[in-house]
């Protein structure tokens, strides 16, 4: 997925960064990735250590890391999707609030697949609540839909807004295909709560954080995943873009950002802390040393990279992201 701060281009140097500054072998070690998004840092590191943990308080991100460790088997799996692809589309919530042509004249996505997501997330439903299928397979399945609905939205990469006009890969017709899993399953967590309030009852070896930098919300940014992922279709979609009540970060705010990671740091119970966080972001780098040398040993690494954009100008934007890395005392 083309995710909002998705670490899939760093997952090198974050993963070189790690393996060479921690004090013992990777594979007897645990690892915490307190705010998961889409998993991109936990997958790079899953099979490299001996037990993980993911959290972020998106619905859409637990569906996405759950699914990832699924141990529905291949065939089965195949066995549904087709049956999926094959149902008629249907006029239901999505294709009414979301698509064109809808009542609500929202241009998330075009007509047919509106009604393709909806006979798919429909019949996704109706399979577990008749038992037809476990929890395992409907989380699966969910999280398959997901992937394939966002490379169909008729969005510039965020559901903050919609295009005005139904774009070329939009109009293409919506198709489940089978999302890469773990090929191996180890012990693994997957949370769904405030990362500060989840971190003062988790602990362990390797501590990943990759908070909000600045004041763009996940909850509004990609609203609409976790619509699709609960369908809750007696909610009122709200104003142009239709999007649901969320709880502001506090991460997203600058004037409680600081306090938040501080709060983090000073009650993590982890030897490794990692943080990444660019140059844009509203704490200082030299705020963040000044944090954690007062906890522990102290460094930072950085890499320049291109900076993330919804549409494909200004392509010699470059932004500074940190590593900064804490071993408490």
């Amino acid at each position: 997925m083309n995710y909002l701060g998705s670490k899939i281009r760093l997952s090198s140097f974050i993963y070189n960064v790690i393996s060479n500054s921690v004090d013992q072998k990777l594979s007897d070690c645990s690892f915490f990735d307190l705010f998961a998004g889409t998993g991109a840092v936990g997958n790079c590191f899953y099979n490299k250590v001996k037990s993980i943990g993911y959290n972020d308080r998106e619905y859409y991100s637990y569906v996405l890391n759950s699914a990832f460790y699924s141990e529905v088997g291949g065939r089965q799996y195949q066995l549904v999707l087709d049956e999926l692809n094959q149902l008629e589309g249907v006029e239901g919530f999505i294709f009414q609030e979301y698509s064109e042509s809808g009542t609500a004249g929202r241009l998330y996505f075009s007509a047919n697949n509106g009604k393709k997501i909806d006979a798919m997330r429909l019949n996704i439903e109706q399979l577990f609540q008749c038992s037809e299928i476990n929890e395992d397979l409907y989380i699966l399945l969910i999280a398959t839909l997901l992937v394939a609905a966002d490379k169909i939205a008729n969005t510039a990469s965020v559901y903050c807004a919609y295009l005005k006009k139904l774009k070329k890969t939009a109009t293409f017709t919506i198709e489940l295909n089978p999302i890469k899993r773990a090929v191996r399953l180890i012990e693994y967590k997957v949370h769904k709560d405030d990362s500060n309030m989840l971190i003062k009852n988790i602990k362990g070896d390797i501590l990943y954080l990759d908070p909000p930098y600045n004041a763009r919300e996940y909850g509004s940014y990609y609203h609409l995943l976790n619509t699709i992922s609960i369908y809750d279709t007696k909610f009122k979609p709200k104003g142009k873009t239709g999007i649901r009540s969320y709880e502001t970060s506090r991460f997203c705010l600058k004037k409680e950002a600081d306090k938040a990671l501080l709060e983090i740091l000073n009650t993590a119970d982890f030897k490794h802390i990692f943080l990444s966080y660019n140059n844009e972001g509203f704490i200082s780098s030299s705020r963040i040393k000044e944090m954690m040398t007062g906890l522990g040993y102290y460094q930072c690494s950085s890499i320049k990279y291109p900076r993330f954009k919804s549409h494909t100008d200004d392509r010699k934007s470059y932004t500074e992201e940190s590593l900064h890395h804490l071993m408490k005392y």
